[in-house]
């Protein structure tokens, strides 16, 4: 199991995991409510069987009860409505509502509706309430909470997220340039041994041979010192052709890719295509693409590029006829370490990734995959301005 998927069921556990807390935190608070609403609800029990036993003054007595033992407790809303059910009194709504009659009829018509079945005095006289200002806090209460959660959550993310990524790029570019350094030693000793073979090669054309060889390996290790060097270094971009560009890089894989693939690229002499990069950089990206087409066609195939414009960008396709892709791993086959390889690190895509979108402004993405039926890569490059 590779560690982004191994990420990826951490994430679900932990999710669902949240939202466990969350319903029993739900239920919780949902039994507390009741609680105090079943309390309410015997609070005004106890008011009727009060108000029964006093001698009989409903005008008065009931609503001076009620003041006395239920609102300066409960803070209960209740409204008193007689026989007739004509409004006589209201409590607990607000200084202003308790004596307006256009709204303590609507929140009648609301209570009768939806609320609490009244409580009936003696004298034909109804007692209509509804939850106090307590429990309805209490209900929103679990939405806050998560709220406030949720919010802890994100920033912790967002926080851990950024660090993490600042940390990355620290380590790629102390990888990038200490492996630039190292490398650049050993081509030191390596340029003066071929001198060397050269100076002492007497006409033999065997010995003269290897010495242009392992010059051009020399160039090539110090054309890849350069790239590591620009790593976390502003990247310098100039003016290029891009059909020269993908052209030369073309040139060099098909010497070294297998004989039975093909490699179809754009006519470097047609129309010039004229995008701002750092060409060292640049082709780095196309061979890295190019290398994993190669992997994923097991010597047989075909590879093309095709470009166009598409807006304000200038597209550029490489598409190849290997095992394809999982749509489900179309992103994480950027991060750093992913492969399917038994060899190599995961770092190529990731590289290229960061070399079109950190210094060139661009985009790479999977355009399209299945498997069994091939690749397509999509680089989007911005038109130069002007």
């Amino acid at each position: 199991m590779d560690i982004y998927r191994l990420k990826s069921i951490w994430k679900w556990g932990l999710a669902l995991a949240g939202m466990l807390i969350v319903i029993l935190s739900l239920l919780v608070i949902r039994q507390v409510v009741d609680k105090i609403k079943a309390f309410e609800h015997q609070k005004i029990v106890f008011f009727k069987t009060a108000v029964e036993d006093l001698p009989k003054n409903p005008d008065n007595a009931s609503f001076l009860l009620h003041d006395a033992i239920l609102t300066a407790e409960l803070n209960v809303p209740l409204i008193l409505v007689n026989e007739r059910g004509v409004i006589e009194d209201a409590r607990n709504f607000g200084e202003e509502r308790d004596t307006s009659k256009l709204f303590l009829s609507s929140r009648l018509a609301k209570i009768q509706a939806d609320g609490y079945p009244p409580v009936e005095l003696g004298d034909g006289k109804k007692i209509y309430y509804e939850d106090s200002s307590l429990v309805a806090n209490l209900r929103f209460l679990p939405f806050v909470q998560i709220a406030l959660v949720l919010v802890l959550i994100f920033l912790g993310y967002l926080g851990f997220s950024v660090s993490r990524r600042a940390e990355e790029n620290r380590i790629w570019v102390g990888m990038a340039r200490e492996t630039a350094h190292q490398l650049g030693t050993p081509l030191t000793a390596i340029v003066a041994w071929v001198e060397y073979l050269r100076n002492h090669a007497h006409g033999n054309a065997q010995v003269s041979f290897a010495a242009d060889e392992i010059e051009r390996d020399a160039e090539k290790l110090e054309l890849i010192a350069d790239r590591f060097s620009k790593i976390g270094s502003k990247a310098e971009l100039e003016p290029h052709n891009l059909l020269t560009c993908l052209d030369r890089t073309r040139s060099y894989m098909q010497a070294r890719a297998p004989k039975r693939v093909q490699l179809h690229f754009p006519d470097p002499t047609g129309m010039p295509v004229i995008v701002m990069i750092n060409t060292h950089l640049f082709e780095w990206v196309i061979e890295n693409l190019l290398r994993n087409a190669l992997d994923a066609m097991d010597g047989e195939g075909e590879i093309s590029a095709v470009v166009r414009q598409e807006g304000r960008w200038v597209a550029i396709d490489i598409s190849d006829t290997g095992k394809g892709i999982p749509s489900s791993r179309f992103k994480r086959v950027f991060k750093p370490g992913y492969t399917t390889k038994s060899r190599g690190w995961g770092l190529g895509l990731s590289l290229a990734k960061r070399i079109v979108e950190s210094y060139h402004k661009g985009r790479i993405f999977v355009r399209s995959s299945a498997p069994g039926k091939g690749t397509t890569f999509g680089i989007l490059l911005p038109v130069p301005k002007g």
